[in-house]
């Protein structure tokens, strides 16, 4: 539980960050970022796996490439459930996630070494 609660909070930092180094994005206050994880977290969980699946061909046919765009859209519709966050059009989107997912990735690697997984004997 405490892993879920820090990467929550580090991943509404990394999206400060992002907004901090990046013009295309705006996150109003901290407040906003925790829900914008929150709300990037369920689309990624619920709405992310439907699209990978609708778009499977195209996704093959790019080698990959399609998920980047998945990604973005994933990304945009987040900024455009909440009035605290905007992405300023699909291009912005697009580093958006990009950074975000690298920021995801180190996070991810950083809590495993904080916060090592229990061997079941």
């Amino acid at each position: 539980m405490m892993k879920l609660l820090t990467r929550w909070f580090l991943l509404a930092a990394a999206l400060l960050l992002i907004e901090h180094a990046y013009d295309g994005l705006v996150v109003s206050s901290f407040t906003a970022a925790l829900i914008a994880a929150l709300v990037l977290g369920l689309l990624n969980a619920v709405v992310r796996p439907i699209l990978v699946l609708l778009t499977l061909p195209a996704t093959i046919l790019t080698l990959g490439l399609f998920l980047f765009v998945i990604n973005a859209v994933t990304f945009y519709l987040a900024a455009s459930i909440m009035s605290q966050m905007s992405v300023s059009g699909f291009g912005s989107a697009l580093v958006g996630s990009m950074l975000y997912s690298a920021c995801s990735v180190i996070i991810d690697l950083a809590l495993e070494r904080l916060f090592p997984r229990r061997q079941v004997h």
